[in-house]
């Protein structure tokens, strides 16, 4: 489906300024889950000629603009200049892309700043969640201010999108606002034949992500190969120290990092992806596992409980002993392939790209009439 045609072409710019490396693979840098979203959101409305997409990204020393997979990138702030030559730099880079709509993910200083210039202009603003601490009270109890200036600008926001129902909830009880639940979407190419030969974790340094804790599991499990692809988190100091704790385990191989055209081969060869983390979202290397037909073995992360509902991988409440246990069980019995063939019947049901785009179209195409 493709969104009815009119004389004007709807402009939509994602600000994502740790988006460029994805648009570039040749520019080696660290990015998160929620660029991941936005480049394949952005790369996939660019599609449609009803829409006219444009990206704000940092300065990687790229062209002013380029136009890469139909999407105009603008280059705007270097990050090691000062904040407010970024801000600067940032709001020229929104006058450039005159946009219709402007679209953010995650919580930052540039979230009030691109709700001001939407508000000067009049523009729509939107915004989508990355993760469940920006609805549920804690962002708001670590960052008093910033966190006030998030939520003025979510109260002018034409539209809020979130990854999960609690996030909407969370949302709507504590601050009286309404979000359209959308999944993540990806791009679901058939599934290949390789062979499942590890215990993979996927991810970036953050503390909230607890990497030390696959270490551990590696440890305690000698009998399997562990692979662990971990970029350092921004302004991580101790990430040199993790390093060379996994040079000490025997059964454990350590990628700093993996382009993004390359991982789905590593969730391919993966009996079970391992998430540490203490909250997310609806974390993207969930689908990519998904993808492949290997299960999910969490320690507390189970967004609207779809691990159970789709019998899709297991969540363990916290327990380190339970994960270790069930470890055991999807590597060693049926249980594992068996959930991964729901798996791959799940986000083929729920998260192609192909399908979630439309959901945007549709919300893009009323608020830019």
């Amino acid at each position: 489906m493709t969104y009815a045609k009119t004389a004007k072409r709807t402009k939509v710019c994602f600000v994502c300024p740790k988006a460029y490396p994805l648009f570039n693979p040749m520019v080696e840098s660290v990015f998160g889950g929620a660029e991941v979203d936005l480049y394949l959101l952005a790369t996939e409305l660019a599609k449609d000629d009803g829409f006219d997409v444009s990206c704000i990204t940092a300065d990687y020393g790229q062209p002013e603009t380029e136009l890469i997979e139909n999407v105009t990138i603008i280059k705007s702030l270097d990050f090691k200049q000062k904040q407010i030559t970024g801000a600067i730099k940032i709001w020229k880079a929104l006058k450039k892309g005159d946009a219709d709509i402007y679209m953010m993910k995650t919580p930052s200083p540039g979230v009030p700043l691109v709700a001001a210039f939407c508000k000067r202009f009049k523009r729509n603003f939107a915004y989508r969640a990355a993760s469940e601490r920006e609805f549920n009270g804690v962002y708001l109890s670590k960052h008093p201010i910033l966190g006030r200036l998030f939520m003025r600008s979510l109260r002018q926001a034409a539209i809020i999108t979130v990854q999960n129902g609690i996030d909407a909830d969370n949302l709507n009880s504590l601050f009286n606002l309404k979000a359209s639940v959308i999944p993540n979407g990806h791009r679901i190419p058939p599934l290949s034949d390789t062979p499942k030969q590890n215990v993979l974790w996927v991810g970036r340094s953050a503390p909230i992500k607890r990497p030390e804790l696959f270490l551990e599991l590696a440890q305690i499990t000698p009998n399997e190969k562990f692979t662990m692809i971990c970029q350092p988190a921004t302004g991580d100091g101790d990430y040199d120290s993790l390093v060379e704790k996994t040079k000490q385990i025997e059964n454990l191989q350590f990628h700093k990092k993996v382009p993004f055209g390359e991982i789905d081969a590593y969730f391919a060869k993966a009996k079970v992806l391992i998430n540490t983390s203490d909250s997310e979202g609806f974390p993207n290397t969930f689908i990519q596992a998904c993808k492949a037909a290997t299960p999910i073995l969490s320690l507390n992360v189970n967004p609207d409980g779809f691990l159970d509902k789709y019998d899709c991988g297991v969540c363990c409440g916290g327990d380190m002993g339970e994960m270790s246990e069930q470890l055991k069980l999807i590597v060693s019995t049926d249980a594992g392939s068996e959930m991964g063939v729901n798996a791959r019947n799940y986000v083929e049901q729920t998260h192609d790209i192909t399908k979630i785009i439309e959901q945007y179209k549709q919300l893009f195409g009323a608020i830019a009439k």
